[in-house]
């Protein structure tokens, strides 16, 4: 598990890090793009540690593939399409790297690991994607794309978790009468 105060160390370098004020943000949009931008990092420090912690190596591979198709793709599409953003920064607004990060990282919860902690994580993803736009850093497709890119990317390389199925067999006898027991995890 990851104890508070490593949780604590992200969140505060994510704010310490980040721009003190965006500019033209009011602060319920200032405070929006900051909590999407400490779970931009969160998500993957979480899923890092937890897929580290459990010795899968198979998804370490899948992971490491699954984030630089990602990346690459999202910032081949960036210093290609050259799309201004909404709030006029940059030329940098097709695709949302913040979405298709976070949703590569949802993805490849979900594929490897099940609907039952991949529901969350896509609600995070879907929140961090959503405070891009909230942000006006992102319109809805900028941040649709990377969705679809994040997703993809973890659709391709990620397979589901295969826990080793481990059978027991062995010899059971009470003095006069003989049996075998067997039981199977799965």
């Amino acid at each position: 598990m990851i104890s508070r105060k490593v949780i604590l160390l992200v969140c505060s370098l994510m704010v310490a890090l980040s721009p003190l004020r965006a500019e033209g943000l009011n602060k319920r949009q200032q405070a929006v793009k900051t909590s999407g931008d400490v779970l931009l990092v969160a998500m993957p420090v979480a899923t890092a540690a937890t897929v580290l912690a459990i010795k899968d190596w198979t998804g370490v591979k899948e992971a490491v593939f699954t984030g630089a198709t990602t990346l690459g793709i999202t910032y081949l599409l960036k210093y290609t399409v050259r799309k201004e953003r909404p709030d006029h920064s940059d030329r940098m607004s097709f695709p949302s790297a913040h979405t298709s990060i976070s949703f590569a990282n949802a993805a490849f919860v979900q594929r490897r690991y099940g609907w039952k902690w991949g529901a969350p994580a896509y609600a995070v993803a879907a929140y961090v994607g959503w405070s891009r736009t909230y942000a006006r850093r992102h319109d809805w497709w900028d941040v649709a794309a990377g969705a679809v890119i994040g997703a993809g990317s973890a659709y391709i390389y990620t397979r589901p978790f295969a826990r080793e199925h481990q059978l027991v067999i062995s010899p059971l006898t009470d003095g006069n009468s003989f049996g075998v027991y067997a039981s199977m995890t799965f």
